[in-house]
């Protein structure tokens, strides 16, 4: 039987620092099945059910879809302002008691949704509390901690993990469907709350900082394989680390922001939109909810054949690749929406899906591997409110659209628009590399030295 390296909990005692040649499974491993866990409770949660639920409460609560809307929108900015504080928690004190406290404040505030009547109590139980709960579980938290425990694997590891954010969306919208044809909408967001909390209170326990603080090193390298030069990446990673200050001053951290803030306006059109979009045009709410599963599927199968080049190959221009692809498959979706092919429609949601599935470890590697691990809660949290500003306004902007013109067209041509621009900008971002202390000197004028 295979032996763990397992951390004691932090502050305990543990394996001695550097004690770390015997071999066994990598506790890094476990925090990937443990984050995997996270995603599918929190995108699940927040994204992945907002369409099976769309129209049972519109029609229930008299609501228009620009209405509901606004909860998304809310919960987008929210995320955005909490994520600046929450990065810097985790650098700080590890995921874990972030996702304990945020595992209570999520279940806690989907259980509450189930018992709402007015407008107002949607907005601020659905787009503000809600909000900070999944801020609190989701890809930040996990995706950072990830980054601090992978260098030389990170793509594969984030792709694994965010395997969770796609099995979301292949369980979840039947699975909601299901219970709201046997109860209703009230009984599926009770329904939802019980599940996360019982799924994501062990997955939390698995949460640590960083594998320095129990004496083991990134990737589950040992002494000796450090002394080889198997670490070398993992210190350079380490040194090129940018403080927050830092990163906004290179021109790399806003051609990341903004061509994923890009992708992110898509993403969430895309997934909130795209069974009511289905169900416009004529199709039924199970095989709607069948077509985003089916999305969710190819994403979910391809997330490790990104994972896996993006670890060996520049990840920019996988980007672009992942954008192109998007982009494609949302056009075909559109095409085969509005001639009532459904062979057509498969086409596009396989097109998407598999772009789809490189958004997050591209995204993820990239941050870690341009800026560094030490301070990549700070970095990676900072960039939030720029990129979910530009991605908030989306989904409502779509459901206005709709409200008014009365079809979807000009909302997926957009989104296609915006992701092959997304991919055109990945392309002309280069690495960013700290100055070291003497390469600052010499920039400076003599008079100053």
């Amino acid at each position: 039987m295979a032996t763990v390296t397992r951390p004691a909990s932090r502050g305990s005692s543990g394996p001695a620092r550097g004690d770390t040649e015997a071999r066994g499974t990598y506790f890094g491993y476990y925090i990937v099945g443990a984050a995997l866990i996270a995603q599918f409770i929190a995108i699940g949660a927040q994204a992945s059910v907002s369409g099976v639920f769309f129209d049972p409460m519109t029609d229930d609560l008299g609501w228009t879809r620009t209405e509901f809307t606004y909860a998304q929108t809310i919960n987008r900015f929210l995320m955005a302002f909490a994520g600046v504080w929450i990065g810097v928690y985790v650098d700080k004190l590890g995921g874990r008691p972030v996702m304990l406290v945020g595992a209570f404040i999520l279940a806690g505030a989907l259980f509450s949704v189930s018992l709402v009547d007015e407008l107002w109590q949607w907005l601020v139980l659905r787009g503000v509390v809600f909000a900070l709960g999944a801020a609190m579980v989701g890809n930040l938290v996990v995706n950072v901690t990830l980054s601090k425990w992978f260098v030389v694997r990170r793509g594969r590891a984030i792709a694994v993990a965010a395997m969770g954010v796609s099995l979301a969306g292949i369980v979840w919208p039947p699975l909601m469907n299901w219970i709201i044809d046997q109860s209703d909408w009230r009984g599926g967001w009770q329904a939802l709350s019980v599940m996360s909390l019982i799924v994501l209170l062990p997955a939390a326990m698995f949460m640590r900082r960083a594998p320095e603080d129990y004496g083991l090193h990134p990737d589950g390298h040992s002494d000796a394989d450090l002394r080889a030069g198997a670490g070398n990446a993992a210190v350079a990673d380490l040194r090129n680390s940018f403080t927050r200050a830092e990163a906004l001053r290179t021109r790399a951290f806003y051609i990341v922001v903004f061509a994923f803030g890009l992708g992110g306006v898509g993403i969430g059109v895309i997934l909130l939109h795209n069974i009511p979009f289905l169900s416009a045009q004529g199709f039924t709410r199970s095989e709607a909810t069948a077509l985003s599963a089916l999305m969710s599927l190819l994403a979910f199968a391809a997330k490790p054949f990104w994972g896996f080049i993006t670890d060996k190959l520049e990840p920019k221009y996988l980007s672009s690749a992942a954008f192109a692809l998007a982009a494609a498959g949302t056009l075909v979706i559109l095409t085969g929406a509005n001639s009532g092919s459904l062979t057509v429609l498969i086409g596009g949601f396989v097109l998407l899906g598999f772009g789809f599935g490189g958004f997050i470890p591209l995204q993820e590697t990239i941050w870690g591997s341009y800026f560094g691990r030490r301070y990549l809660g700070a970095v990676r949290s900072v960039a939030m409110p720029f990129a979910l500003f530009l991605g908030a306004g989306g989904p409502l902007a779509a459901s206005y659209y709709v409200d008014v013109i009365g079809d979807y067209d000009g909302v997926f041509l957009t989104v296609a628009a915006l992701w092959a621009l997304g991919g055109a900008m990945m392309l002309l971002i280069t690495r960013p590399k700290k100055s070291t202390l003497l390469e600052v000197l010499m920039k400076r004028p003599a008079a100053t030295r």
